[in-house]
């Protein structure tokens, strides 16, 4: 006993003494194993999708074709439709944004004359004001020319760098390619994976130890498969109330923008903002006070979906109150930011879970202990 105690106390002080060590053998260890890491993730999510389709998949035949191609085909099928929303998303927002941009940088110097000869023309409101524009030669667009110039050849240089670039566009290619097949690797043979991992748990856990992993394992399935799907849902419903919105009150930019709010809704609580923020601006180029009204029908659409659509779809299907919800989005954006924010709600989720069983399990525990000292006397 004093010996194990004793090997822990010496790796703690090894550790601290030697921190910095640690943590670049611990960062290289990440960059070797992060596509690893990414294909679980990646399996994971696939694998929602993957279950949902083979209950799909010619449920009541007896054909081993149909039954033999059903991983596979599943498979296919749900990589497709990932990275093809993916595209289609990509697709949609894109080109309308850079055209937002080519507007914007068109459009702002002349607001910026209207102004200055509103200014002028209103002298009596702002004489002072009013003495020193008119007197002042600006041309508005030669400025905001030589601003994109100067941005463009800040983008050039930047990219004179091309090799480290291309190099991190490579690896990210790599990365994503590996982390594919890996996922692809595990959902092919999970189930004989599964038949391994419990044979581990036989062979090098006591039953109670491998009892309570495989609760806590499988109440942390539940919460994130619930989490993943009901995020998606509620992504899905948002983008279309707001693109049919947007098109009743004949917004521009509808099914962009709509697209857009949709996916950044998949972030908890905040994500529908930041595409709010994104939507203005795209209407901001067309109409200012079109973009204005656009921000109180956001901000009517978010209570509608804070209120009833978000505790119904993803609220009731974690069992986490609003308050956690807020903090953990809160607490895993600092973090982690997007990503710390899409873990954090599940992983309190289930610790809220695990914690509300365990207080329901010892006070029942305590009730019975107590009924039995009743009966006793």
């Amino acid at each position: 006993m004093f010996l194990k105690y004793g090997i822990c106390i010496a790796v703690l002080v090894l550790l601290v003494i030697r921190f910095d060590k640690v943590f670049s053998w611990f960062s290289q260890i990440w960059n070797v194993a992060f596509p690893l890491i990414l294909g679980c993730l990646v399996a994971y999510v696939l694998n929602i999708i993957m279950k949902v389709l083979e209950n799909h998949w010619f449920p009541d035949t007896n054909s081993r074709v149909a039954l033999r191609a059903r991983r596979g085909v599943c498979v296919f099928l749900s990589i497709f439709l990932v990275f093809g929303v993916i595209f289609l998303i990509i697709r949609i927002v894109l080109p309308e944004l850079v055209q937002a941009f080519s507007v914007m940088a068109d459009e702002i110097p002349v607001y910026f004359e209207k102004i200055q000869d509103w200014i002028v023309d209103n002298g009596n409101l702002f004489p002072s004001l009013a003495e020193r524009i008119g007197a002042m030669e600006i041309n508005w667009q030669e400025m905001f020319n030589k601003i994109f110039t100067y941005v463009t050849s800040g983008f050039s240089s930047m990219l004179n760098s091309a090799f480290s670039f291309i190099s991190h566009i490579l690896s990210s290619v790599v990365n994503i390619a590996i982390a594919t097949i890996f996922a692809v690797y595990i959902l092919m043979n999970k189930e004989k994976l599964q038949s391994q991992v419990k044979t581990l748990q036989k062979v090098y856990m006591k039953k109670p130890h491998m009892k309570t992993v495989n609760h806590i394992i499988y109440t942390a399935n539940e919460c994130f498969t619930s989490f993943i799907t009901g995020q998606c849902v509620e992504a899905v419903i948002l983008g279309i109330l707001c693109t049919v919105g947007m098109l009743i009150l004949r917004f521009p930019y509808a099914p962009m923008v709509g697209t857009f709010i949709g996916a950044t809704a998949l972030i908890p609580m905040v994500g529908a903002y930041i595409g709010a923020v994104v939507g203005a601006f795209m209407i901001f180029t067309v109409s200012p006070i079109q973009s204005l009204a656009f921000l109180v029908f956001i901000v009517i659409l978010q209570q509608l979906e804070g209120n009833l659509i978000y505790p119904k779809v993803v609220g009731a299907s974690i069992g986490l109150p609003g308050i956690w919800v807020l903090a953990a989005v809160t607490i895993g954006g600092g973090l982690g930011g997007i990503p710390g924010m899409l873990i954090g709600v599940p992983l309190t989720a289930t610790v809220y879970r695990l914690i509300c069983l365990d207080v329901r399990e010892r006070t029942r525990n305590e009730s019975m202990s107590e009924d039995c000292k009743e009966a006793k006397e």
